[in-house]
């Protein structure tokens, strides 16, 4: 308890899956959170589990490819904690599951709207507050398929390679405003995402999963929580000496 007293964190995509169980465990931790999707009645029905436990959260609709609708949302949260000093981009999609010829322009257009520009407008107006501040972290969801590929999901993959190199270049731009910039790379996570994606594959569901939980040396997939934790590290104090990494958290997968 009480890893993150102090900080006040924006989560996207905070209301199902990796995010809400980012969102719990900073909450658990100390953090004030803030909620950002467009999933409104999960996500509130989550701030209202938090706030029960007496913990601190609250929920704002919000698309993050609209770049005035990211910053009003950030100076609200900002405004009502008193500060901004934590930030984890998980927002995203998978896309269409197509080869690269058979790619439509808007196809594509759709993952990187969501998964690099939407990371892009977080960070352009949160490091305002950081630097006010004093302190930040930003935790950007990348993927294996950020440090590797596949033969599959060309949008996705592209996203996520991005979304590595974008954490990087800030991790150097901010570093002398103790603001870091670390980015996370699950492997498969059984969320409501990767079980969307396995159904494009046109395969019969349980084997679609078995087959994915094989693809890791640990023999399954991972939980949110798994992620959450990492997230939490990174949020924290305890990680003041780590930014511009990887954290990979993949039950082996890019081991081999």
């Amino acid at each position: 308890m009480n890893r993150l007293k102090g900080k006040v964190a924006a989560v996207t995509g905070g209301s199902v899956g990796i995010g809400a169980a980012t969102v719990v465990r900073m909450a658990e931790e100390g953090a004030a959170v803030a909620i950002l999707d467009r999933q409104d009645d999960e996500g509130q029905a989550l701030v209202r589990k938090l706030t029960d436990q007496g913990l601190t959260a609250g929920y704002w609709h919000c698309d993050v490819t609209r770049e005035q609708e990211v910053k009003r949302v950030l100076d609200e949260v900002a405004d009502k904690y008193g500060s901004l000093t934590v930030l984890v981009n998980n927002a995203g999609i998978s896309g269409a599951n197509k080869p690269t010829h058979e790619l439509t322009e808007e196809e594509w257009d759709s993952v990187q709207n969501v998964n690099v520009k939407g990371v892009f407008f977080c960070i352009k107006h949160a490091i305002p507050h950081m630097q006010k501040a004093g302190i930040g972290s930003i935790i950007n969801l990348s993927s294996i398929y950020g440090l590797i590929s596949a033969p599959d999901v060309p949008p996705y993959h592209a996203s996520k390679g991005a979304v590595r190199l974008m954490t990087k270049t800030d991790a150097l731009l901010y570093a002398t405003e103790n603001i870091r910039s670390n980015s996370i790379h699950p492997g498969f996570i059984w969320t409501p995402l990767v079980e969307a994606h396995l159904k494009t594959t046109g395969m019969d569901p349980e084997e679609a999963r078995r087959m994915t939980d094989e693809l890791h040396p640990v023999g399954h997939m991972g939980e949110p929580d798994d992620i959450a934790w990492g997230a939490v590290y990174l949020a924290s104090d305890e990680s003041k000496f780590v930014t511009g990494s990887e954290l990979v958290i993949d039950g082996g997968y890019t081991a081999r």
